[in-house]
């Protein structure tokens, strides 16, 4: 961690703070506003402390909080990574005897991968606690309505109960006393998958949590690989060296050796506490729900270690960055499923899960939907929400004005496969846990008919209000396009199916109609992606009728069939805020705060 930190440093991508912060909101709001601007930095806060004056190790936040520092953590370009697992999937055979030696070398390296077990104690280990106390790390509260204080980039070290399989996942853990973790492996996760296997043998599950070291280990614990397959064989095949692991002092768990700090204790598979609430990186806080918890028995950690962490919430944020990493790498094993894919992009502002763009090349009828339940049964994949696919032709994936102009040049309910199937165990839209409506469309074929007659923001509004008084705004996008978009702010007392109807009368208007809230900020594209894409269950919140199609993208009640609580979202605290700017801590710039949403 020290070494990519002077490299960061080096590069003029580290700010240091050396003023003291507060571990509660103040260390995450400034890494949070930071991460937010186009030149963002990695921040080391040298004196974090707490509202008592305890004095904690240094923090690190948003080490992966630009393209460049993505590069220098990585040691390449991430599409030298992509291009050799394209490679390693799809071997040449060697012809001049050159080749063949070159290749016969290659094939030695990956004996890389493989981590490498190290006898005695490895620099994690050369400090201890005299007792485990979780309260001595300078673990953050991000948001006013967390739970507590959560460790957001611990490395969670597990194995099966038979111990041929290792994993490591990066899962939030709240810290609930000063040796208790609770443990928010969600139900689709491995180490959720091993938590069952030693509650149905009566066993105590071990684990340990490594914080810090290299950063590769971080990016690694949130890849999505194939089940069964430890994430660190990933960091040895872009290392192009092993990982070193030193056992764990009261558990059989082998960690890094190089860590900042590791926790080290035990699951009982019959003890749940409640966890949360907590800001997650949807931008909205998760509800409290009975998680497992580890009880602590020793904590260890390096002579000067520096404690790492991440901010999540609103995009867009460090994960940004680590998403596009994954995104990039994993191309050409979605390829393998998915053999006509030629890209796809997840973007920050929809919550990766929530949205996923792709272009295929469009060889016969209905070959998208075809793609789009690929997709839907792969892995980590299959959590997507909404996905959207374009032919070969269309706009670079990146370039989203002109891709939507594409797409909605082509568009019509009949673009639309609306079908059903699991969803992240975060997704607050869905009526059901893990379970909820997809939206695929097919942006390949021409299925859209005459353009509406647009009139302007004012005359619609008008006509609107005539029709219901609770419609309170509108905004129009792409109005140059077959199917324009108009956002409708409304003041919903009831199901808006009934509004939608309603409005039908002015359907030479328009085509699409997004209602949202009455404190959504319509003329920012940007967070209405976000909220959007966030706030529907598509069974559920579209309405079609021939040509004209209506998307809820309101708060969900009763009325909706909804009977969970709608969730807040996660917003700066403005007195902090206010305080940080006043200390010169961070800019006042108002500007960044609309654009994003900072306060809501």
């Amino acid at each position: 961690m020290h070494y990519y930190i002077n490299l960061l440093k080096k590069n003029n991508l580290l700010k240091i703070i050396e003023a003291p912060c507060d571990i509660d909101l103040e260390i995450a709001h400034i890494s949070y506003i930071e991460v937010k601007k186009d030149n963002s930095k990695a921040i080391l806060f040298t004196n974090p402390t707490n509202k008592n004056g305890d004095k904690f190790p240094p923090v690190i936040t948003n080490i992966f909080g630009s393209f460049k520092a993505l590069e220098i953590i990585f040691g390449r370009d991430i599409s030298d990574i992509s291009n050799e697992i394209s490679a390693l999937l799809k071997p040449k055979k060697p012809n001049s005897m050159k080749e063949k030696i070159d290749f016969f070398g290659y094939l030695l390296s990956l004996k890389s991968i493989f981590p490498k077990r190290l006898k005695g104690n490895g620099i994690c280990q050369e400090c201890e606690f005299k007792e485990p106390n979780l309260y001595k790390l300078p673990v953050l509260k991000t948001w006013d309505d967390d739970g507590g204080a959560f460790i957001t980039m611990g490395q969670v070290y597990t194995k099966a109960l038979n111990g041929t399989t290792q994993n490591l996942g990066m899962y939030r853990l709240q810290v609930h006393s000063q040796n208790e973790l609770g443990m928010h492996w969600q139900i689709h996760k491995d180490g959720a998958h091993f938590f069952h296997e030693y509650k149905q043998a009566g066993q105590k599950m071990p684990v340990s949590v490594a914080i810090g070291g290299d950063p590769l280990y971080i990016w690694c614990g949130q890849a999505p690989l194939p089940k069964n397959i430890f994430e660190l064989m990933l960091y040895g095949f872009i290392r192009k060296k092993p990982a070193k692991l030193v056992k764990s002092l009261t558990n059989d768990i082998y960690v890094p050796f190089d860590a900042d700090f590791i926790i080290e204790g035990f699951v009982d598979p019959n003890e749940l506490k409640d966890e949360g609430r907590f800001g997650d990186h949807t931008g909205y806080y998760t509800p409290i729900e009975p998680f497992p918890v580890m009880k602590v028995s020793k904590i260890t950690h390096k002579t000067n270690p520096i404690f790492a962490a991440t901010v999540v919430g609103k995009p867009p944020l460090e994960d940004k960055y680590m998403g596009y990493a994954t995104e990039r790498i994993f191309l050409p094993l979605l390829q393998t499923t998915a053999p006509d894919l030629i890209d796809y992009k997840m973007p920050e502002n929809g919550v990766f899960h929530n949205l996923i763009l792709a272009k295929f090349n469009n060889l016969y009828p209905a070959h998208a939907q075809q793609l789009m339940h690929a997709f839907w049964g792969v892995g980590q994949m299959s959590f997507v929400k909404h996905a959207i696919f374009v032919p070969s032709n269309a706009p670079d994936l990146d370039d989203y004005e002109n891709l939507a102009k594409f797409v909605l040049n082509k568009f019509s309910p009949k673009s639309c496969l609306i079908t059903s199937g699991v969803c992240d165990q975060l997704d607050h839209a869905s009526p059901n846990s893990c379970y909820g409506g997809k939206l695929g469309i097919d942006a390949s074929i021409d299925y859209s008919t005459l353009t509406p007659s647009v009139i302007s923001n004012t005359e619609l509004l008008d006509k609107f209000k005539k029709i219901s008084s609770d419609i309170l705004e509108i905004y129009q996008y792409f109005t140059d396009t077959k199917n324009p978009i108009c956002m409708v702010k409304v003041d919903k007392k009831s199901n808006l199916k009934s509004l939608f109807n309603s409005l039908l009368t002015l359907k030479k208007h328009f085509k699409i109609i997004i209602f949202t809230d009455i404190d959504s900020k319509i003329d920012n594209p940007y967070m209405m992606v976000w909220r959007i894409t966030n706030s529907i269950d598509a069974q559920r919140d579209i309405y079609i009728d021939d040509e004209q199609i209506c998307i809820d993208a309101t708060r969900k009640t009763i009325d909706d069939g909804y009977t969970k609580e709608w969730p807040k979202e996660t917003n700066c605290n403005q007195e902090v805020v206010k305080n940080l700017i006043d200390r010169g801590l961070i800019d006042n710039d108002t500007k960044l705060f609309e654009k994003f949403e900072i306060f809501g």
